[in-house]
């Protein structure tokens, strides 16, 4: 046994109280802990969970669902599908005795995939976090009057790199932003006070870099990313699916490796005539602490090596100090420095609202 049943509880648990935005996952979450307490098909497969997995770090519970979840998007639970949302079935929180019962054969039935889905990380390349990451590029670009040059750690499958192939709409005077055509569209995102949208941007280079990259492209990569939204979760779920068929329009550099390595190898030279950013969006918890200081010291000296026509910026989009009230959208830039915090958002990206004080505030340091 690779773990306690007491650790996986835990886990569940934390996990549980951590989804109220996804009531369908929030109950499967009750029912999985229940089935885990009486010894059931749960708990034999959390039973079988390979060696070196960290049950809350390395998000236990979402593989569990992601792995049962992939089964039914490819159609080898067609008796779960009538309950999940996301390829047309209906959750409903007030009569749930069908699904708990079809939730558990499944898992019995498909134990050694439900397994298999144990060792497999969680990716959720969610490309709803780009309508906040958005403000960030404008600002960049707005202050600098260069092309940009973006740089993604914890990438994924890319699909963020792409932010400016999407269409963003709702801004201050009735201002948007990119191609009108795009099938990713973020509408209703942002709230007062309003962004001022109307700024040029041209993007001269994109990459990013993530521990296992997924190929947005192939229909393996494709059905890992839609496995980890949570079914009930319709509109993420169309969004990704938009961007998915986006993807082959616009080739992305992905590397696998570590983000500080990789981060070296790009500041190690200014760029002048670009704006460099490096951006990521809820991926600094998951780094290890060695790695997020070494991060750090990489950005602040390319920083400090920074010019007029060759600065480096660092967008970042994590939980601030108020977590509870979702993530901040910082930025800080160089020559300088000058750190603003642009917005507060939703972790997958809804709703955005931009610090009132904007990018003409207070620096913070």
């Amino acid at each position: 046994m690779s773990l306690t049943r007491e650790a996986v509880l835990h886990a569940l648990k934390f996990q549980r109280d951590a989804i109220a935005t996804s009531p369908m996952y929030q109950h499967l979450l009750e029912v999985v802990v229940d089935d885990v307490e009486a010894g059931g098909a749960c708990a034999l497969a959390f039973d079988e969970t390979p060696a070196g997995v960290e049950p809350v770090l390395d998000a236990l519970p979402l593989r569990f669902l992601g792995g049962v979840h992939r089964l039914v998007i490819e159609g080898r639970a067609p008796e779960l599908a009538a309950f999940y949302p996301s390829v047309g079935g209906r959750f409903d929180a007030d009569d749930t005795a069908t699904l708990d019962r079809r939730f558990l054969d499944a898992v019995d039935a498909h134990h050694d995939d439900v397994v298999a889905a144990l060792g497999r990380a969680v990716q959720t390349n969610e490309v709803g976090r780009c309508a906040a990451l958005l403000l960030g590029f404008l600002e960049m670009a707005r202050v600098t009057d260069l092309p940009l040059r973006t740089l993604e750690i914890g990438a994924s499958a890319g699909l963020n790199l792409r932010w400016d192939r999407y269409r963003y709409e709702g801004g201050a005077r009735g201002t948007a932003w990119g191609d009108p055509s795009s099938p990713v569209r973020f509408t209703d995102v942002y709230v007062e006070p309003l962004p001022d949208l109307d700024v040029d941007v041209v993007v001269a280079e994109r990459a990013g870099c993530d521990r296992r990259p997924v190929d947005a492209t192939s229909e393996d990569g494709a059905l890992a990313l839609r496995s980890f939204v949570w079914p009930d979760q319709e509109e993420r779920f169309a969004a990704l699916d938009a961007a998915l068929r986006l993807a082959g329009d616009v080739p992305v550099t992905l590397e696998q490796d570590d983000a500080a390595d990789w981060v070296e190898r790009q500041l190690a030279e200014p760029r002048p005539g670009t704006a460099t950013i490096v951006f990521h969006s809820i991926v600094w918890q998951y780094l290890p602490a060695a790695t997020r200081h070494r991060l750090r010291d990489l950005i602040a000296a390319a920083g400090a090596r920074a010019a007029s026509d060759a600065p480096v910026a660092w967008l970042r989009m994590e939980p601030g100090h108020e977590p509870e009230r979702g993530a901040e959208v910082k930025l800080t830039r160089w020559p300088g420095p000058t750190e603003t915090v642009l917005a507060r958002s939703g972790y997958h990206g809804r709703p955005v609202r931009p610090h009132p004080q904007g990018a003409d505030g207070p620096t913070t340091r």
